[in-house]
């Protein structure tokens, strides 16, 4: 015979708080009958846990609200955001953006640092890493921040959800791993280590495009392609963090096959930004010779203005939209997700326009029916996205959350 177990009082104080906590955060400042009717506890409960939350510094009164009689029950009550502060990286080849925040994520300083390549010179890519660490700390010292509770870090990768090692599926530089060793060297700081690409799809699912959707996938089409996965409302990383590596996937219409350690014969092929420049030349349309990920916005972009004028803007959106579908439809028949997000350069500037097209060609290619929609997190995906999860993991800690 099973034996009903209930919540001790400890637990149920635990629960109600992180209850209210959560509330102040998502609709901010409250007063305790607000609380009362968001939470359904009674008067003393709600009285009791905000006299607890105050002492331990997590909420405040911050004033009254007017339309209510003046008294205790026209207090206003909101989550001290400086209790704690976190920082999010997002970190590329060429250099890194970051941002400090507080806990109810909102932004106080930010930074943009250059790292030219350090070349073979270990001790060059060792000193690139403390130069950033030292803008992050200086970052952090402007906005009044003197301890950081945990920095979240966004970079391209594999990163091996057992150990939190990021491994290189291309050409990283050193100071990556520099970067991360000097960042855990921080006293009293967590540092979470994601794929760029899995940061951009949390945005998009929490403040983005797949808000209210629990099945998605994002494509990211930057420099390379990418994906996030989320199923069941969760982040899939596969056992080797490799899950949505989808530039290694063999498609046709590349010259070769990808190789364990390129993706050149892959789908990176046909989509990254190298060879969205190369298709918009062929098409007539301006592309800068850097054939870099800001190159392919500009040429998808151009092609935009194009739309309706008699020039090839039309045509170079098919081919584009073609070439995207090929590689969607093979992760739609797999996981069957029911909504493609198209994020990065390439589909943020498309926007509606590219993922209508791709949703149409992708509709004659798979029996999965998959809605397509444009990226809503804009380019400040993976630093939203880290922002989201350093926020995560100090809730974690301190309201006490599973």
């Amino acid at each position: 015979m099973t034996t009903a177990r209930t919540a001790t009082p400890s637990t149920a104080r635990a629960i109600n708080d992180r209850l209210a906590l959560n509330l102040l955060l998502d609709q901010g400042p409250l007063t305790a009958t607000e609380l009362r009717e968001l939470t359904g506890l009674s008067r003393p409960t709600v009285a009791d846990l905000l006299d607890r939350l105050g002492r331990s510094g997590l909420v405040a009164v911050v004033g009254e609200r007017g339309e209510q009689r003046r008294g205790p029950n026209a207090r206003l009550y909101a989550l001290v955001a400086s209790r704690a502060h976190l920082a999010a990286f997002d970190v590329r080849s060429g250099g890194v953006s970051l941002v400090v925040a507080d806990l109810a994520g909102r932004t106080l300083a930010a930074a943009d640092l250059v790292v030219e390549d350090p070349g073979a010179d270990a001790a060059a890519h060792r000193a690139a890493a403390d130069r950033i660490v030292r803008t992050l700390l200086d970052t952090a010292r402007r906005a009044e921040v003197p301890h950081l509770h945990t920095v979240a870090v966004g970079a391209p990768g594999l990163v091996d959800p057992a150990t939190g090692r990021l491994q290189s599926t291309g050409e990283l530089p050193a100071w990556h791993a520099e970067l991360l060793a000097a960042l855990r060297e921080l006293p009293g700081t967590e540092v979470i280590l994601e794929n760029e690409v899995n940061l951009a799809g949390r945005a998009e699912y929490r403040t983005g495009a797949a808000r209210g959707r629990d099945d998605f996938v994002l494509v990211w089409l930057g420099h390379s392609v990418g994906a996030a996965v989320v199923l069941d409302g969760k982040l899939r990383r596969g056992i080797g963090g490799g899950a949505g590596e989808i530039c290694f996937l063999p498609v046709p219409g590349t010259t070769a096959l990808p190789t364990a350690t390129g993706c050149e014969g892959g789908f990176h092929g046909l989509v990254g930004s190298a060879a969205v420049c190369a298709l918009a030349r062929a098409h007539g349309l301006p592309a800068d010779p850097a054939d870099d990920a800001a190159a392919a916005e500009a040429a998808v972009r151009a092609a935009l203005d194009a739309l309706g004028d008699g020039r090839p803007g039309g045509p170079f959106l098919d081919e584009l939209a073609e070439r995207i579908a090929l590689g969607t439809s093979a992760i739609c028949v797999v996981l069957d997700p029911g909504c493609v997000v198209l994020g990065g350069e390439v589909g943020r500037a498309g926007g509606a326009e590219l993922a209508s097209r791709v949703e149409r060609r992708l509709a004659g290619l798979s029996p999965v029916r998959t809605e397509v929609r444009a990226g809503e997190a804009g380019g400040g995906a993976i630093l939203g996205g880290a922002v989201l999860t350093a926020g995560d993991a100090v809730r974690r800690d301190l309201f006490g959350e599973p």
